[in-house]
C-alpha cells in the first residue's frame, strides 16, 4: 500500500452502529486505542442531497441535508482513521457519495450485512447478499472511481461454501478488506457467533478479513480481542456492542470505570454540538441495566445537552465550552459587516435561517413571538407563505402589530420559513428568540416547569396504576345506548358511563360491553 493509505491488517476497529457511531463516540474510541473507526450506516440517497460545509466554529466538516440536518460530521483528528459506511443498492449513486466524502475520510465501506427493514427494503444491507452481481458492480465502480480504499461488511450465508464463494468474488473486485459478521441474516446478537465461518473465509482469501460478532461470548476485556482474532483466524477485529457499552475496552491498560467513560463521551458531545437526543441515546446504551437508576432517569428526562450536563455535574464545562464557541463565532464574524435589518416598502427583511439544533426541543421562535404578542396585547402573528416554483423553496412573511417581517433567505419547508420570519421579527424588536443559552428567558423557564409538573403527574398516575394493578377488579357491564340516526353508514355511539374500552355500534341494537370498573 502507498504511504499514508489506511491499512486493515492487525487492527482493532469500532464497528458501524446506527445512532452510536457519530463523531463523539468515534473520537472516544480513538482516544482509548482503536485503530480504525466506522461511522454509522448512512443512506446514499440522503447523502447525495447533502452539501459539504466547512464549520469554522466547531472546526469540523459537515455534510448538511436540504433541511439543514447534519447527516455526517467529521474533523481533522479522525481523518486518517475514519471509514465512511454507506447503505446503497446503486453503483452510480454509491460513487457519487464516495466522491463527495473521499477528501475527508480514510476509506469507504458498503454495508452488506444489516438485516433491518429500513436497510433491506431498499435492496441495501443484507438484501445485497442474494444479488452477487450487484455486489460486484457496486464494488468495482467504487474501487475504480475513488482514490481511497474501498471495503465492505457482510454477514455469512446459509452454507460455508456459499460464504467462501461470495468473499472470493468480492476479493476480485479489488477491495482493500472485508469485514465478516459471523451470524446468518436471520440471527440476532443473542445467537452465538460462527467462528468457523470467519476462519474459513480468512483462509480462502489474501485480503485482510475483519472478524465481527464477538461481543456476546468472546470479548469482555482488551486481552479477549486478541483471543477472538486467533479463534477466527482473522487479520483484525471489529467491536460493536462491547465497545458501545464501554469504549475503554480498546485500552491496552485495561477498561476505565463507566462513569469516567460517560463523562469523556459527554465532553466530546458538548464540544462538537452533538444532537441532544443522540447524546442521550448513547449514554442510555452505556447505562444498560442502570438506566432506571436516579442518574438514568435524569438522563432520560433531559431534553438538551445542557440538561444532560447537569445530570453528570458538567454544567461548568458546558458553560465554558458554549462561551468559547460563541467567542469563536464572534471572532469569525468580526471582519464582516454586522447584520442589519433592511426595510423595503412595508416589509423589514434580514438574512437569517432557522437552525433547529440551536433551539431546545420544546422551544421555537414562533412560540416566543406568540407569547410576546399576548403579553403586549397585540393581535396574534399572521403568517403568509409563498413557494418558489424552480426549487420549491418557501418564504414567509409575518405580520405583527401591523408591521411585516421576513427573511431574505428561502427555506426548504413552510414550517422553517415561518420560523425564520419569526426570528427576524424578534430580532428587530429586541426580544429573546429562545436559542440554547437563553435558559433564563421566561418561556423557557415556563416550559421547564410544565415539563416537571407533567412528569410528576405522570409519575403519580403510574404509581396509582401499579397500586390498582395489584387489586382484582370485578368486570362491570356498561350500557351503550344507540343513537337515533337514520344514517347507519356513520358509526355513532353514546356512552352512558365512563369506560376504558367500548365497541362502536352501527345499528340500532343495544350492546353490552364488559370492561374493568373505573
Amino acid at each position: 500500500m502507498a504511504a499514508g493509505r489506511l491499512s486493515f491488517n492487525n487492527i482493532t476497529a469500532l464497528a458501524p452502529m446506527v445512532r452510536v457511531g457519530t463523531l463523539p463516540m468515534r473520537l472516544l474510541a480513538l482516544d482509548y486505542g482503536a485503530d480504525v473507526v466506522y461511522c454509522e450506516e448512512l443512506i446514499d440517497i440522503k447523502m447525495a442531497q447533502c452539501q459539504r460545509v466547512v464549520n469554522d466554529v466547531l472546526e469540523t466538516v459537515d455534510f448538511v441535508a436540504p433541511d439543514d440536518r447534519v447527516m455526517f460530521r467529521t474533523c481533522e483528528r479522525e481523518k486518517g482513521n475514519v471509514v465512511f459506511q454507506m447503505g446503497t443498492a446503486d453503483p452510480d449513486r454509491a460513487l457519487a457519495v464516495a466522491r463527495l466524502v473521499e477528501k475527508d475520510v480514510a476509506a469507504v465501506d458498503v454495508n452488506m450485512g444489516c438485516p433491518k427493514e429500513y436497510s433491506t427494503k431498499g435492496g441495501m444491507g443484507a438484501a445485497l447478499l442474494s444479488d452477487p452481481d450487484k455486489i460486484e458492480a457496486i464494488l468495482r465502480t467504487l474501487v475504480t472511481g475513488v482514490s481511497i480504499p474501498v471495503t465492505c461488511k457482510i454477514r455469512i450465508l446459509p452454507s460455508l461454501e456459499e460464504t467462501v464463494s461470495l468473499v472470493r468474488r468480492i476479493e476480485r473486485t479489488g477491495v482493500a478488506a472485508v469485514a465478516v459478521h459471523g451470524r446468518f441474516k436471520d440471527e440476532r446478537p443473542r445467537h452465538p457467533v460462527h467462528c468457523d465461518y470467519i476462519q474459513a473465509v480468512a483462509q480462502a482469501v489474501s485480503i485482510p478479513v475483519i472478524a465481527n460478532g464477538g461481543s456476546l461470548d468472546h470479548v469482555k476485556t482488551n486481552a479477549d480481542i486478541e483471543e477472538f482474532r486467533k479463534a477466527t483466524g482473522a487479520s483484525s477485529v471489529m467491536l460493536a456492542r462491547a465497545a458501545m457499552w464501554n469504549a475503554s475496552l480498546f485500552r491496552s491498560q485495561g477498561a476505565l470505570p463507566l462513569e469516567k467513560v460517560m463523562e469523556d463521551y459527554l465532553k466530546y458531545a458538548i464540544q462538537y454540538d452533538n444532537n441532544a437526543f443522540n447524546t442521550k441515546y448513547c449514554l442510555c446504551q452505556m447505562l444498560r441495566d442502570k438506566v432506571e437508576s436516579p442518574l438514568g432517569k435524569q438522563v432520560q428526562a433531559a431534553q438538551t445537552n445542557a440538561e444532560i450536563s447537569e445530570a453528570y455535574g458538567l454544567q461548568e464545562f458546558y458553560r465554558q465550552t458554549r462561551e468559547q464557541l460563541q467567542a469563536r463565532r464572534d471572532a469569525l464574524q468580526s471582519g464582516s459587516q454586522p447584520e442589519r435589518p433592511v426595510t423595503d416598502g412595508d416589509v423589514t427583511t434580514m438574512a437569517v435561517k432557522f437552525e433547529r439544533r440551536e433551539y431546545p426541543p420544546q422551544i421555537t421562535p414562533k412560540m416566543f413571538l406568540l407569547e410576546w404578542s399576548r403579553k403586549e396585547k397585540v393581535e396574534q402573528p399572521q403568517y403568509e407563505t409563498v413557494q418558489r416554483a424552480q426549487d420549491r423553496a418557501f418564504q414567509s412573511t409575518v405580520t405583527v402589530a401591523q408591521k411585516k417581517y421576513r427573511s431574505s433567505l428561502w427555506e426548504k419547508s413552510k414550517k422553517f420559513a415561518e420560523q425564520a420570519a419569526a426570528i427576524v421579527c424578534l430580532r428587530v424588536l429586541g426580544v429573546p428568540e429562545g436559542r440554547i443559552g437563553e435558559e433564563d428567558s421566561g418561556l423557557v423557564c415556563k416550559r421547564k416547569r410544565e415539563g416537571k409538573v407533567n412528569g410528576a403527574a405522570e409519575e403519580e398516575r403510574s404509581r396509582k396504576r401499579h397500586v390498582n394493578d395489584g387489586e382484582p377488579r370485578p368486570l362491570q357491564k356498561k350500557l351503550i345506548s344507540p343513537v337515533s340516526n337514520p344514517d347507519l353508514s356513520r358509526p355513532q355511539v353514546r356512552v352512558t358511563t365512563t369506560i376504558s374500552s367500548f365497541t362502536v355500534t352501527v345499528s340500532s341494537l343495544q350492546l353490552l360491553v364488559s370492561s374493568p370498573g373505573p
